[in-house]
């Protein structure tokens, strides 16, 4: 029985599940309920060990070899643009209407009307099980006749399926006969068809050439992108659909045939692996319950295979077969031409799949590989077997039909097309092997799906236990508050280790064992999380005494030295203020050191501060949004090419989790947006939910810097150039340096130096960097600051360090051209984003001449060809005008990309127009050209794809080009990032040509060379000054004994109070618009910037050019309020409005 169909409002939805194995319906019980807690053992019983049934691997071995390589592999491929892309038809009619009896066009059009109760809506918010929908193929049978019951006794090959009935009784209609009878014309491979099979003892060897031909292609075929259409939960219910193709298509394992027990497999994994795919992205976004991506359940997980652990060994076998498909025809998928018009990816892709087909890997998995034998099948019974085998196969192929809600229908029918190719493969002379391009997409993706559900498997169980955990720690935590409660003493084990470190502080000061402002200083070292201080915390704070002792011992001991410390030797001299050096920096201060730096410029923060993309990690906080460290890994080594160093890279990708969460935790920077950059395969690029990733960093690490300064534990010397390394013996002891205003010359001595001074793209001299290694992009200009000159490289190499890949310099296709200063070398960079929420870019004619979504190199590659020299030898010449373009957004692309926009907008890079005319003009290009380029642009978003390779498009111009708002800026082509630079090991030492390391001398930042390799993926650049500053900070000795001194209080913490502010006109604030006497107005309050505008880390101008003005919209276009909370003390008014 299947339940009753109940009116949609009262209705529970159920998960969707991939109609072509819905018949192993019967086999998930929808009514069991897990208890509470489930014991380890069950848990360890998901995992299947020992042989894999009708094959000749064990599960461990398929584990293994999965883990090891196939994976990696397969998500690789489905990340390039050829397998990502599928065509299917999903507006194809149901077959099943054509079976009803008895029912005349009026009951057709109302049993159309109800099934539109089921359209798929994207999701539901809550979602749950229909707990009492029955079997879908009701079996009398034993309790161990296994997951379906008995179908009958005897061993007749589909004992008692539709196979045996239609053989028995003949087509019940003619659909039937068209699904099963193969000799008809469906069968395009079979000719004349008029012999009935029983006559020939021999198939034709092409009788299963057409498994995939109840897949078909009709008027609603469309290219959909399984990027943006992943498996998930979509809330649609099903059941109709499930009793069609259970009631035609019973069938079993016990006491079957080989035959047929293969077929219940295959099904039976394919439904696992979509149900695992259901609890992995279960729970929608929802702002309602604070869910900003899909969330997996493993409790749906657990209810569905605490009970059938066999339904992972189906999995697990539906796996083998695949991999045993993909092996036999290696031979044709070595050499396969995959073309999608993307040059580049589909390079990528050859190369993978050549990867996946390499005989190291077929060797070294062979025993998955071969662990299917497909010449065991068919081996008796006849042709008639191998007629009904595949008849079944094609009715629930063409039942899929059937399935209202989109995306189920698009997975079960790419599904079922890879499993049909497979068994093509296997079942076809190898010399006949032929697959057409959606096959081949089928059979990959197909493949792929298994070897992740294998993954999330262990995932989803690990989560689940995990869960089980935490609840029980809370029910002890509970216990625990109520017992404190009764006996008024607060549970030690309920409180967090900074707690019992402020505890433990708190209490030496109750027994006047240190002084109230120890007390202070100590409690500041707890709240910012001070490593040793809390590891002592949580082990001694029960020994008063022993805790005052220990503290003295590593070197927090109070007494007035460090000043008088710092001025003769500091733990660290750093020289150069960007990330690199800041995190270098405040990992030294946090350890209880001391630091000088030293930096050329005014103003702190260097390149960094110009940083718009974001800062990459995985996966902090398990927010992997299927990420994985071997994909991050994979994405950075693919970007490398073929100088990838590969320790460098593995420490950068290991380390970004920790990166992320210190610049989160210790500096407390707002990282909540998560984005996908070019060149990744997943989100995991982090940025501030308001304002640009670099100067969010570069204020909140400068606030900290700015706070030991205070304390005298770090002397921050700008407008200074370091000139010279000082040397003792083989080892840096500090640097000769002189001021930039005044010259006055001075030495400074250190125990270690760090050199992070940032990348050599801004010098055009004779003889630098860029001359010797690229002369011919000489006349780019670029987003560095002027700053950017090398000197660091130059200070390591007068000591004979070693230099590499200095000739990689990256291109970055879009740098904003300022209209009132063209001719600046240094542009404002003009972010990925631009491009990513749907900008165009034109030509001087107003024409698109590439893929905007395409990696930096190759965009950079199409604009380059605009000139002629170029395009005919690949080389520029440097004494050309560096090319320029269009960048044009829609008002939907500007919505999406608003922060970006505005800012772009304030600083005049970015000018906005009405209707397509007015942009033409703008352009300077013909109105007629700019509008076929536009209309053109729209067909090919219809479509789904471009002349261009493009396949995504977001912020397609409304259909009324005349109406359409519209934003445009000129961009060209600038230097961007510098991956060459001083060598340096994991650690952050230099290297020295012969390979030796020079002592005492280290590096972090755009100034070292080979983290990147050919091409640093966007948003690597933070990541990498964020884990080689720390490391370089955390590795670097600090003197024990140095001491904290007070910090010292404010004039605001002095008075004790809030001082009201009076009101102030427009008029009075416009008098406030000197160098000298500098106030800006924001969100109502007037501050005044005088002093801190010669410290905004994005430069004086940027805050001048708001002297006297309101500055709420420039401020919210780039910062959080947050920012605003260090300016209490420079409130001045109140404004009015009048």
């Amino acid at each position: 029985m299947v339940a009753q169909r109940r009116p949609k409002a009262l209705m529970l939805v159920i998960p969707s599940i991939i109609m072509a194995s819905m018949m192993i319906l019967a086999s998930l019980p929808l009514c069991h309920a897990i208890s509470p807690s489930v014991d380890a053992s069950v848990l360890e019983e998901l995992f299947p060990t020992g042989a894999i049934d009708d094959a000749h691997c064990s599960s461990e071995d398929l584990e293994r070899a999965n883990d090891s390589q196939l994976n990696a592999i397969f998500r690789e491929l489905q990340q390039t643009n050829f397998f990502k892309t599928f065509v299917v038809d999903l507006d194809a009619k149901c077959p099943l209407s054509k079976w009803r009896n008895g029912k005349d066009k009026e009951d057709d059009e109302m049993e159309e009307e109800e099934e539109e109760e089921f359209e798929c809506d994207g999701g539901a918010e809550e979602l749950g099980l229909d707990e009492e929908a029955e079997p879908l193929c009701t079996v009398q049978g034993g309790a161990d006749e296994g997951a379906f019951g008995g179908f009958g006794g005897g061993n007749d090959p589909f004992g008692s399926s539709v196979l045996q009935t239609l053989g028995e009784q003949g087509f019940s209609s003619e659909p039937q006969r068209e699904t099963f009878d193969w000799k008809q014309q469906t069968d395009m491979v079979v000719e004349g068809g008029g012999t009935p099979c029983d006559d020939d003892e021999n198939l034709p060897e092409t009788f299963w050439m057409d498994m995939c031909s109840s897949i078909q292609e009709g008027k609603g075929t469309k290219i959909v992108d399984l990027e943006l259409n992943p498996e998930r939960n979509t809330g649609y219910n099903g059941t109709h659909i499930w009793k069609s193709i259970y009631e035609e298509n019973c069938m079993t394992t016990q006491d079957s045939c080989l035959e047929e027990r293969v077929l219940y497999r295959l099904l039976s994994g394919l439904h696992t692996s979509t149900t695992i795919s259901i609890a992995k992205n279960y729970y929608p976004p929802s702002k309602r319950k604070n869910r900003t991506d899909w969330e997996s359940n493993p409790r749906y997980f657990m209810e569905k295979f605490q009970n059938h652990p066999e339904f992972i060994r189906n999995m697990h076998f539906s796996y083998v077969v695949m991999l045993r498909a993909i092996k036999k025809a290696s031979s044709y998928l070595y050499d396969y031409d995959v073309q999608s018009r993307n040059i580049v990816d589909d390079e990528a892709a050859k190369i993978l799949l050549k990867r996946l087909m390499d005989t190291a890997i077929l060797r070294s998995c062979s025993s998955v590989f071969s662990a299917f034998d497909e010449s065991l099948m068919f081996q008796q019974q006849g042709i008639n077997l191998q007629q009904n085998f595949k008849g079944i196969f094609h009715n629930v192929s063409s039942i899929l039909d059937c399935v209202q809600c989109q995306q189920c229908k698009l997975h079960g029918k790419m599904a079922m097309m890879g499993y049909g190719t497979a068994l093509k493969i296997l079942f076809m002379p190898t010399e006949l092997v032929k697959m057409e391009r959606n096959e081949v997409v089928a059979l990959i993706n197909t493949a792929a799906r298994l070897s992740e559900s294998l993954v999330e498997v262990r995932e989803l169980t690990t989560n689940y236990w995990k869960t089980e955990q935490q609840q029980k720690g809370k029910n002890r935590q509970l216990a625990e508050q109520q017992a404190y409660a009764m006996d008024g003493g607060p549970p030690v084990e309920s409180l967090d280790i900074m707690d019992r470190t402020v505890g433990a502080i708190a209490n030496l000061g109750r027994q006047n064992l240190i002084s109230m402002a120890r007390e202070n200083e100590l409690v500041m070292l707890a709240l910012s999380k001070h490593p040793e201080l809390l590891v002592l915390g949580k082990h001694y704070a029960s020994d008063p005494e022993k805790f005052l002792a220990l503290i003295s011992s590593i070197g927090l001991d109070s007494d007035d030295s460090s000043e008088s410390s710092l001025a003769s030797s500091p733990d660290a001299i750093v020289v150069g203020s960007g990330l690199a050096g800041m995190a270098a920096a405040l990992n030294i201060l946090d350890r209880g050191g001391t630091v000088i730096m030293v930096e050329k410029e005014h103003l702190l923060g260097g390149n960094s501060n110009k940083a718009s993309s974001g800062i990459n990690g995985c996966c902090p906080q398990g927010d992997s949004y299927n990420d994985s460290i071997e994909s991050f890994r994979n994405d950075t080594i693919k970007s490398a090419g073929s100088v990838a160093d590969l320790d460098l890279i593995g420490t950068l990708v290991d380390k970004s989790e920790q990166a992320v969460m210190w610049l989160k935790e210790r500096a407390n920077v707002d990282l909540s947006l998560l984005a996908q950059l070019g060149g990744h395969s997943h989100k995991r690029t982090h940025r501030p939910s308001n304002g640009m990733a670099g100067a969010e960093i570069i204020y909140h690490l400068q606030k900290e810097l700015r706070a030991y300064e205070k304390q005298g534990k770090i002397k921050i010397m700008v407008d200074t150039r370091v000139k010279q390394l000082l040397m003792e013996g083989d080892t840096v002891i500090g640097v000769a340096c002189e001021s930039t205003l005044d010259g006055t010359a001075e030495d400074i001595r250190g125990d270690n130096v760090i050199l992070a001074t940032g990348g050599f793209a801004s010098d055009r001299s004779k003889g630098s960097y860029l001359d010797q290694h690229r002369s011919e992009l000489m006349s780019f200009p670029a987003t560095a600051g002027g700053f950017s000159t090398g000197d660091g490289i130059a200070l390591a190499t007068d000591l004979g360090a070693a230099t590499r890949d200095m000739d990689k310099i990256q291109i970055h296709p879009t740098g904003w051209v300022n209209p009132e200063d063209p001719s600046n070398p240094t542009k404002v960079l003009a972010a990925e984003l631009m491009r990513g929420v749907g900008g165009m870019l034109f030509d001087k004619k107003g024409k698109r001449f590439c893929n905007e979504l395409g990696t930096r190199a190759y965009v950079t590659d199409k604009m380059l060809e605009a000139d002629s020299h170029y395009l005919s030898t690949g080389t520029w010449n440097q004494n050309h005008e560096v090319p320029t373009f269009f960048l044009v957004l829609s008002s939907s692309a500007a919505e999406d990309g608003k922060k970006h926009v505005d800012l772009y907008s304030h600083k005049g890079l970015l000018t906005k127009v009405e209707g397509i005319d007015a942009l033409a003009k703008k352009m300077n290009v013909w109105s007629s050209t700019l509008s076929y380029s536009m209309r053109s642009y729209q067909q090919a978003a219809s479509k789904g794809y471009d002349e261009f390779g493009k396949t995504s498009f977001r912020g397609v111009p409304d259909a009324d080009l005349t109406k359409e708002t519209f934003y445009v800026g000129t961009v060209t082509p600038v230097l961007h990032y510098c991956m060459g630079g001083i060598k340096i090991d994991t650690e952050g030492n230099v290297i020295k040509e012969d390979g030796s390391i020079i002592k005492g001398l280290h590096a972090a930042g755009e100034v070292t060379g080979g983290v990147h390799g050919n091409n640093r993926l966007g948003g690597n650049s933070l990541l990498e000054c964020t884990v080689f500053g720390t490391i370089v900070g955390q590795k670097v000795p600090v003197k024990k004994g140095t001491s904290l001194v007070k910090r010292a209080t404010t004039q605001n913490e002095q008075k004790g109070a809030t001082v009201e502010l009076p009101e102030m006109t427009m008029e009075e604030l416009a008098k406030h618009n000197t160098e000298e006497d500098l106030w800006v107005a924001i969100d109502g309050v007037v501050y005044d910037f005088t002093e801190f505008a010669h410290e905004h880390p994005a430069g004086f101008a940027s805050i001048y050019d708001l002297a006297g003005k309101d500055g709420s919209e420039a401020f919210a276009a780039v910062h959080n309020a947050g920012l605003l909370e260090d300016f209490e003390e420079d409130k001045k008014a109140i404004l009015t409005i009048t």
